[in-house]
């Protein structure tokens, strides 16, 4: 349900003395109506008090859970350019569970530099580091032409889930989960918008 991780970072975003959020409060922070938002929670099992609102310690805690974030997931990201570094600088990554675990590259002159702390490693060694580091998610930040190749690399390696940047759509087995972030194409849907 695409809407949980917009509930778990509207919650995160509240301050620390608020214990209780009505479906009101929620769906104006996540864009959605409140109707939407107590149907969206009643799946997981949460019922608010009438009144009173949510639980937000609790209602955090059943989130994570059905996100699957009660647990860290070791990332790679392939691609140590612009995008590859900057999603490597990112602190958010490990407040969520995700723990940035290796940076790979194919250019020498990247090789051996540290980006946020992390050395670069050659993309020679994908399929061992998949393997050691026990790597979950895989970041695709490469050029498109080798988008593919490096897919293939590491669902062969065991990765089943994939965040890509490349201008590509990647063909996977249906095993593995790939979600696609095409700037250009966010761009161009608001320019469509703004045209009306």
């Amino acid at each position: 349900m695409s809407r949980l991780p917009i509930y778990l970072r509207t919650l995160a975003d509240l301050p620390p003395s608020q214990t209780t959020c009505s479906s009101e409060q929620m769906a104006a922070l996540a864009g959605v109506n409140s109707a939407q938002v107590r149907k969206d929670l009643s799946f997981l099992g949460s019922h608010g008090t009438r009144g009173v609102g949510y639980g937000v310690l609790e209602l955090r805690s059943q989130l994570r859970r059905a996100l699957g974030l009660n647990t860290d997931y070791a990332v790679i990201i392939v691609g140590a350019g612009n995008l590859g570094a900057a999603l490597s600088n990112y602190g958010g990554f490990e407040t969520w569970g995700f723990a940035v675990v290796a940076i790979v590259d194919a250019d020498p002159a990247k090789i051996g530099t540290e980006v946020a702390g992390i050395q670069v490693e050659s993309i020679d060694q994908l399929e061992h580091i998949v393997a050691e580091r026990s790597v979950e998610i895989a970041i695709i930040a490469t050029p498109s032409r080798v988008a593919q190749d490096v897919a293939n690399r590491v669902t062969g390696a065991g990765v089943r889930s994939i965040l890509n940047f490349a201008p590509a759509v990647l063909d996977v087995p249906a095993t593995v989960k790939v979600r696609r972030v095409d700037l250009s194409t966010e761009l161009q849907i608001l320019t469509y918008h703004l045209q009306q």
